[in-house]
């Protein structure tokens, strides 16, 4: 079974910086997509970024690049975002997927939350 757990969310101040990660298992974790999405309070998934399996090649939503950077960890089967330049839209429930499961699937984890407020 594909189980996706994320973590690190909090509440930071704006230009503020948070790291959330992503821990994995019940899948081959180097041999799949990684990507991170959101969902703003009252709106739908937005995808944020995504990258390759082997960690080289990365893609990121206009909204957050330059501030944002995915990366991921196929030792330890565990995805990251780092977050920097916080601002107060990017307030959200932010989760991981994998394209090792159908991109019309939920995320299935239980997301971390990231409030940006001062």
């Amino acid at each position: 079974e594909v189980q996706l757990v994320e973590s690190g969310g909090g509440l930071v101040q704006p230009g503020g910086s948070l790291r959330l990660s992503c821990a994995t298992s019940g899948f081959i974790f180097s041999n799949y997509i990684m990507t991170w999405v959101r969902r703003a309070p009252g709106k739908g998934l937005e995808w944020v970024s995504s990258i390759n399996a082997g960690g080289d090649s990365t893609t990121y939503a206009d909204s957050v690049k330059g501030r944002f950077t995915i990366s991921r960890d196929n030792a330890e089967n565990t995805l990251y975002l780092q977050m920097n330049s916080l601002k107060p839209e990017d307030t959200a429930v932010y989760y991981c997927h994998t394209n090792r499961l159908p991109s019309t699937s939920p995320p299935p984890g239980p997301g971390t939350q990231v409030t940006v407020s001062s």
